[in-house]
């Protein structure tokens, strides 16, 4: 004989798993998405009336420890994105104050304090009962939204925090002019297609590179002339401290050989090439490309 003890029992048994399952969900869920995951609407209803969970916009279910950011999209009908779903995975961002929300590209036009949305329809598929967007629209959103080169570092730092392969990002229908440009130097960015860039960007303007020169047993990733020395950091470029102290004594090392040592990254080269333009024809036009004028000063 089942007594009222023993429903009450499995009633709160089921809210507390319930409260499990939510938190497993980032603290918010669609309600079909909780009916999927085995959840009746009236024990969804429960866990609102027990304050288990508030309900945002009717089939939002959002637990009272909800990020901010993964609030304010469901509030909005939508997904994190952009800049805020890359806060969220740990990602470099600029500086950002608003929550980015993707919405369904047929949503109202509207512009809500302190959130930006992006109607536009990225790459990947996502079905409406979604809180965060998939990865790859996420940089496709940030391409199109931020500075080039606050997407650039963005896209950056999901590819050396294994977010995403660069060869899966070359063969992405992008479906936008500035995500496939990220993407064209993502993949080709083994220093070789940022070196072949700089190559061509010096030879439209007459300056020869020597590619790969050996210099003291080290090979650099230019030579200009006799002792301009290029050095070019590229898209994953080591960041650890070891490595850099390996760049700084390498510089170190050329700079007490007599040699003047430029040193450029991906951001520059593909996004600043007048700066690094005019950086390289004025040393050449102090003559530190050349023996010579080093011996004469």
């Amino acid at each position: 004989m089942t007594t009222n003890a023993t429903v009450t029992a499995k009633a709160l048994d089921r809210q507390t798993l319930f409260r499990t399952w939510i938190a497993s969900n980032n603290g918010v869920a669609h309600s079909a998405v909780a009916r999927a995951g085995g959840f009746s609407p009236s024990e969804q209803a429960q866990a609102v009336r027990d304050g288990v969970v508030g309900r945002v916009r009717r089939s939002w279910l959002v637990s009272p420890d909800c990020d901010e950011r993964r609030r304010r999209a469901a509030e909005l009908g939508g997904r994190v994105t952009c800049v805020s779903l890359a806060e969220l995975l740990g990602l470099w961002t600029p500086a950002n104050t608003a929550t980015h929300v993707a919405v369904q590209g047929t949503a109202s036009r509207l512009h809500p304090e302190n959130a930006t949305v992006h109607w536009a329809v990225g790459p990947a598929p996502v079905g409406r009962s979604a809180n965060e967007d998939p990865v790859l629209n996420m940089l496709f959103h940030a391409a199109r939204c931020l500075d080039p080169k606050d997407a650039l570092a963005l896209w950056e730092s999901a590819v050396r925090l294994r977010k995403v392969d660069p060869v899966v990002l070359s063969r992405v229908a992008w479906r936008s002019t500035a995500a496939a440009r990220i993407a064209s130097i993502a993949h080709d960015l083994s220093d070789s297609g940022m070196e072949t860039e700089f190559t061509d960007g010096m030879r439209l303007i007459g300056v020869k590179v020597r590619q790969q020169a050996l210099i003291d047993g080290h090979r650099v990733d230019g030579l200009i002339g006799d002792r301009l020395v290029v050095q070019l950091d590229g898209f994953a470029h080591h960041s650890d401290a070891a490595s850099r102290r390996r760049d700084l004594e390498q510089d170190a090392r050329l700079a007490l050989r007599g040699y003047t040592v430029l040193r450029f990254d991906y951001a520059q080269v593909f996004f600043e090439w007048d700066y690094v333009r005019d950086t390289v024809i004025t040393a050449i036009a102090q003559g530190l490309h050349r023996w010579s004028s080093a011996q004469n000063r």
